[in-house]
């Protein structure tokens, strides 16, 4: 139903406008229906309660323009505003631009949509791209990982990226601003070169989508950058953790044995558990069940995303055991001398460094797992790779979640911790052990 109250003006052609009062829009807003004020405006109240405003107008009445398919003219309806923010004064106002424009032969909504996309690229000038790096950050921190991994952004963009764009406004940013940052590393660090094409990427996507750019993003790779630059696999150098033969794992372990300290302990646990590093120094108390002889890491700590349960041999039980506090839910479980903070993740590289062997990193020792579990094993190769926490296929995934793969893990890891304990000369002739896929 459309309903007014007494009639206060006329308009063009005799028609009445302004016809609703103050009091009476208040009393209107509690009524259901299109209640007219003249002149295209309209209060909208909806069976709910709420109320708003509207102009109502057609398009197309001299030309093709604006026409539907059945060739009548295409009725546009306007929102102005809800009621009673926007007050009957306002609306009249708004209303009152509206026909203007309309008089002009413009479309109301097409020039109002065109303004904001203005104002909006206006305000756009004064965004720079620090400022969207600095809201992105903030606003994706918590989905991430790990503090580390907002730590990383945040020091690859304020190394390599916002000496040079960082105070420029985001839309301003171009192919040339982005190939300037770029191609002194792509050669040199190409793994650098591409995180920080990733990541200046993702942020000129977020100030597009927020509307604080237009156009093509000129860091896009695929269709774009890749026909600037070389390909990774065309400079890419690839340098492998430093990794110790198996052969001589025995040897280094009877050495590492015998030096004292946290961080032997560690890199030694690291080496029985096959274990990244980070995994290894976060490692807290309450993962640990030395009933059971697991470690479950929790799958916020992996690098997959999912939780990783550690088969531990009775030497990895025993280093925790030398270790355990009287409250053995507390803490980590490899501290820093005199803290209770985690041990740094430098620790194991000084100790490597300590005993002369710079030629090797704590990473290098799950190669050495790799290669010997290839060489003098017969487990099946996707028992190694998730004993190393990598990722394999739905099927073998589910598989291991049912638990029939933690056994078979744990017959591995245990004939690797006698590897490691044998004498040098022992190891090299280890029987290959049965194993069934």
């Amino acid at each position: 139903m459309i309903g007014g109250l007494e009639g206060r003006k006329r308009g063009v052609m005799g028609r009445s406008i302004e016809q609703l009062t103050a009091i009476g829009v208040e009393k209107l807003a509690r009524q259901a229906g299109l209640h007219s004020d003249g002149g295209n405006l309209f209060l909208r109240v909806s069976p709910t309660g709420a109320a708003s405003w509207c102009f109502r107008y057609m398009l197309g009445s001299h030309t093709n323009a604006g026409l539907t398919k059945n060739g009548k003219r295409a009725r546009h309806e306007m929102g102005l505003g809800k009621y009673p923010e926007i007050t009957l004064a306002k609306a009249r106002e708004l209303a009152a631009d509206a026909r203007r424009l309309k008089a002009e032969g413009k479309d109301p909504i097409a020039e109002r949509n065109a303004a904001r996309q203005k104002a909006l690229l206006e305000a756009a000038k004064a965004i720079t791209f620090k400022q969207c790096t600095e809201t992105y950050i903030a606003g994706h921190r918590a989905a991430w990982r790990n503090a580390k991994h907002a730590r990383q952004w945040k020091a690859t963009l304020a190394t390599y990226v916002l000496p040079l764009i960082g105070d420029l406004p985001v839309q301003a940013v171009d192919v040339g601003l982005v190939l300037r940052i770029l191609e002194p590393l792509w050669t040199t660090k190409p793994e650098t070169a591409a995180r920080i094409r990733g990541r200046i990427e993702t942020v000129l996507d977020w100030a597009k989508a927020r509307e604080y750019r237009q156009g093509e993003n000129p860091a896009r790779w695929r269709g774009h950058l890749d026909k600037l630059l070389p390909a990774h696999s065309k400079v890419r150098r690839v340098k492998h953790h430093a990794a110790l033969p198996f052969d001589q794992i025995s040897a280094f372990m009877a050495t590492l044995r015998a030096e004292n300290g946290t961080a032997a302990r560690a890199l030694e646990f690291a080496i029985l558990t096959a274990a990244r590093t980070g995994e290894v120094i976060g490692a807290k108390w309450s993962e640990i069940s030395l009933a059971d002889k697991t470690w479950t890491i929790p799958a916020e700590r992996m690098k997959a995303g999912k939780a990783h349960r550690v088969p531990l041999s009775a030497r990895a039980v025993e280093i925790l055991e030398a270790l355990r506090p009287s409250d053995s839910t507390a803490g980590y479980v490899f501290t820093s001398p005199g803290t209770n903070s985690a041990l740094s993740n430098m620790a194991m590289l000084a100790l490597l460094k300590r005993m002369g062997r710079t030629d090797l990193t704590t990473h290098g020792f799950r190669s050495t797992f790799r290669d010997w579990a290839a060489e003098r094993t017969n487990f099946p190769n996707h028992v190694v790779e998730m004993a190393l926490a990598h990722a394999l296929s739905d099927k073998v995934e589910a598989a291991y979640r049912r638990g029939e793969l933690f056994e078979k893990r744990r017959a591995l890891m245990d004939q690797w911790a006698t590897t490691c304990v044998l004498p040098a000369i022992e190891a090299k002739v280890v029987p290959m052990a049965k194993a069934s896929a």
